[in-house]
């Protein structure tokens, strides 16, 4: 990875700022931590420090939500992904491969493997 490149996990985000991004409010971005399905790290004074990941996946959560599915339910999505990842190894690493030549721009998705 090049040091230009954008650090997607570097938890730096104040919740104030994940606000602004997600359109959640704070009680909604704690909530969701309380319920284990963003796990956002600490700051020294312990205040919720979020990555660019976290703030993807509180917009896929807040996504779910508002299409009527539960915590329960993306519990079990998230569940059924991992699943997935570990049945079929293969799938996943030329998933990651594909994307990641999508990103780079040397790979015409209308052609297939």
């Amino acid at each position: 990875m090049s040091e230009r490149e954008l650090k997607r996990d570097l938890a730096i985000l104040p919740i104030s700022v994940v606000r602004e991004l997600t359109g959640l409010s704070d009680r909604q971005i704690r909530y969701y931590d309380q319920q284990d399905l963003i796990a956002p790290q600490r700051g020294a004074g312990k205040q919720r420090r979020y990555s660019l990941n976290d703030i993807d996946r509180l917009i896929e959560i807040a996504d779910y939500m508002d299409a009527g599915y539960t915590v329960a339910d993306i519990h079990e999505m998230d569940a059924k992904k991992h699943r997935q990842s570990e049945e079929n190894p293969d799938a996943q690493m030329r998933k990651v491969f594909a994307d990641e030549l999508l990103r780079i721009g040397r790979f015409d998705n209308s052609r297939h493997f």
